[in-house]
């Protein structure tokens, strides 16, 4: 068995891909149009992983986009996406300055939570050991459900 990716459906493309892509960091790897079925496809993968995802030796995140307007609810019931980072504290930083909020913060250093724009969990875990505690981080309330 080959893990090969995790489909979220979006309704808003053009948010979404901004949010994964421009905010979160991750990679357009291949997308498909589908007329007959009214759909599109979009494949992300991890910066570092995109020649990986050619060859289908990387996990990716499809997401699919149905042209026919759909409402969606209980984000929070699909689970979460989960994510290794390199740094937590600058990632909610840029995060944050791009408007999306920090559901959790990384009070421990270790693990904080935001929300897709389609309301899908999204938990950060630092790479390594964690980060010492640091301000605004360390005092800051969750905000909202993650």
């Amino acid at each position: 068995m080959e893990y090969l990716h995790t489909m979220v459906r979006v309704s808003d493309l053009d948010a979404s891909l901004d949010f994964y892509c421009n905010h979160l960091g991750l990679v357009e790897t291949h997308r498909k149009e589908s007329e007959k079925g009214r759909f599109t496809l979009v494949f992300l993968a991890a910066p570092g992983d995109e020649a990986h995802a050619r060859t289908h030796n990387a996990p990716l995140i499809e997401l699919t986009y149905n042209w026919d307007p759909e409402e969606y609810t209980g984000g929070r019931n699909f689970g979460h996406l989960a994510f290794r980072v390199d740094d937590i504290y600058a990632l909610c930083e840029k995060l944050q300055a791009g408007g999306v909020t920090i559901n959790r913060p990384p009070r421990d250093g270790y693990m904080a939570f935001v929300r897709s724009p389609d309301g899908i969990s999204i938990e950060l875990l630092q790479k390594g050991d964690a980060l010492p505690p640091a301000e605004p981080w360390a005092s800051m309330e969750n905000t909202g459900a993650w």
